[in-house]
């Protein structure tokens, strides 16, 4: 989803000088190789949400700790009661980076990134404690060695899942299901129980509650500190990094939209010096999204994966906005509901894992 006003691009980086590539261009920083980054989590965004985490944590009386570092990704390994966090929040320059390679800055935000450090602390506390292995754990979320799909098609309306991170994540695998739960019962103020009264998903967080309980003040069988494909390692440019993440989540799929956004926009050179017609979609990009839901009945998951291919082929296109941007505004909408329709209709509908 997209978000407006990162608090990453804004936070200075102390304590550590300003790398050289950080007044590179685009193109220079991509031929980079990741490990040349020489980041660290100390002295930049990450101190905040993870300071935050650890308060939680302790005012839940655990005495469970994650260890953290910087890879390519978000991930929780199996085993590891560590977490792993995605290099371009370590600087501005990257998280700018991140923005322009693939339309948003996935934690950007102060409140985005504890609601992911809050689920990956749920995959850790299970390594921690071994949880996965609990048979009343199997019973209620099903079991760990349940292969990890490719592609899930979620559910919206059901209720015996919580809703924490985007797109029904819960729904995705057992494993997702208890860490999404956890990180519901570790937010504050979240009313939990308000909430989800008289929802099927309440028995797992009536589980979660009494677990976490059991283990206040339980020292953590599982200690290691091992940290898996950690920066350095990481030979990759970011060039191929990004080359990589676009096919995984289906950034590069054919377009089928060329026509009409020609039709809409323009990439004559008349009209060089007008607007960028994906700046402006991207700045619309949650408005109209949020209207074609309404008009549509459909739900934002589904139109975003539209109006990401349509920002994308804009951009490759180099089209531009040559009418009133109310009018753009209204054009625009009219063809993204045309198409999201579509796209419903044609069953490729599934969200990337």
């Amino acid at each position: 989803m997209q978000r407006t006003e990162l608090d990453v691009l804004k936070t200075p980086v102390t304590g550590q000088g300003e790398p050289k590539w950080a007044s590179w261009s685009d193109d220079a920083l991509l031929d980079l190789p990741m490990c040349d980054l020489q980041l660290e989590i100390k002295g930049g965004f990450l101190e905040q949400p993870i300071a935050e985490l650890t308060r939680e944590l302790e005012e839940c009386r655990l005495l469970f700790r994650p260890h953290f570092w910087l890879s390519n990704e978000w991930f929780t390994p199996d085993g590891v009661p560590g977490v792993a966090v995605p290099f371009y929040l370590a600087h501005p320059r990257l998280a700018k980076l991140e923005l322009t390679q693939m339309l948003e800055v996935e934690g950007g935000t102060l409140e985005w990134c504890l609601r992911i450090l809050r689920h990956e602390a749920g995959h850790a506390i299970e390594n921690a404690y071994k949880i996965r292995r609990r048979k009343t754990r199997q019973q209620i979320f099903g079991k760990s060695t349940q292969r990890y799909p490719m592609y899930y098609s979620p559910r919206p309306y059901s209720r015996s899942f919580v809703r924490h991170l985007d797109l029904w994540y819960a729904q995705s695998h057992p494993d997702e299901d208890f860490a999404e739960t956890f990180a519901v019962w570790l937010t504050p103020d979240s009313l939990w129980e308000e909430r989800y009264r008289g929802w099927p998903v309440l028995k797992k967080l009536k589980y979660v509650d009494a677990l976490m309980k059991e283990l206040v003040g339980a020292t953590p069988s599982v200690t290691t500190c091992e940290e898996v494909d950690p920066l350095p390692t990481l030979k990759k440019t970011l060039r191929e990094h990004y080359e990589h993440k676009r096919r995984h989540y289906g950034v590069e799929r054919p377009s089928l939209y060329d026509p009409d956004l020609k039709r809409l926009f323009s990439n004559m050179p008349s009209h060089a010096n007008k607007p960028s017609a994906a700046t402006f979609l991207n700045r619309f990009r949650r408005e109209v999204r949020r209207k074609v839901a309404s008009w549509t009945g459909e739900y934002q998951y589904t139109i975003d994966q539209v109006l990401e291919d349509m920002i994308r082929r804009s951009r490759e296109l180099n089209l531009r906005v040559p009418v009133a941007e109310e009018q753009a505004k209204l054009d625009f909408t009219i063809l993204l509901t045309v198409h999201t329709m579509n796209f419903l209709r044609s069953g490729r509908h599934r969200v990337a894992l």
